[in-house]
């Protein structure tokens, strides 16, 4: 992570983006391909990546409730802690990207929590972890840019984000990332990796 700079603390700019990855054990795959292709945007601001814990300890309210953005993930069924998250999310107002698994078959629980959920935010549909990083990456990128100067982003930090972004989600690049993705899924696993520039919370040890 980058050392924080005094013209942060005098101009009243965030120095890192603090981002809650909120889903279930059946998305873990899902989740950490997520915390990874974050951790991979080109910025210079640091990052948090916390997640629900995927043992039986209970989440962090305050990584929630202060997390910049709240990444919401339904699969086939909505599981604890999730459902107590998202309502951590919606008290705090805070910035929320919700995604659910439309080639998942849902349980009658995951029906309901998704139609309580979609009277507050829309719902993006993936069928796929390419999908849904792709559409994850556009919506953050999008998020940064238009609070380039809440987060201190330079004309040539904006101007390489949105090159990145053209870039990583052409079809060419979803492609091969599609390719290397179900060639080696067990390396994007949250155990086997660090952002670069911040840190993970998983949130508990594996389980």
């Amino acid at each position: 992570m980058r050392p924080l700079h005094s013209r942060y603390a005098c101009e009243g700019m965030v120095d890192k983006l603090k981002v809650y990855i909120s889903a279930a054990l059946d998305l873990r795959p899902e989740r950490d391909v997520l915390a990874r292709a974050i951790a991979e945007v080109p910025t210079s601001l640091g990052w948090v990546i916390a997640q629900t814990p995927t043992t039986q300890s209970d989440p962090d309210p305050s990584a929630v409730q202060q997390a910049d953005a709240y990444l919401l993930l339904l699969g086939s069924d909505i599981q604890a802690p999730v459902g107590f998250e998202w309502t951590l999310a919606r008290q705090a107002n805070r910035e929320t990207f919700a995604f659910y698994k439309a080639s998942a078959r849902q349980t009658q629980a995951a029906q309901a929590f998704l139609r309580e959920v979609s009277r507050a935010v829309r719902w993006q549909t993936f069928n796929d972890v390419t999908e849904l990083r792709r559409k994850a990456l556009a919506l953050l990128i999008d998020y940064l840019l238009a609070r380039r100067a809440s987060y201190g982003l330079s004309d040539a930090e904006v101007q390489r984000l949105n090159t990145w972004r053209n870039q990583a989600l052409s079809k060419t690049a979803q492609a091969e990332y599609r390719a290397q993705t179900y060639a080696d899924a067990v390396i994007l696993t949250a155990e086997r990796f660090t952002p670069s520039q911040g840190h993970l919370i998983s949130g508990g040890a594996s389980a």
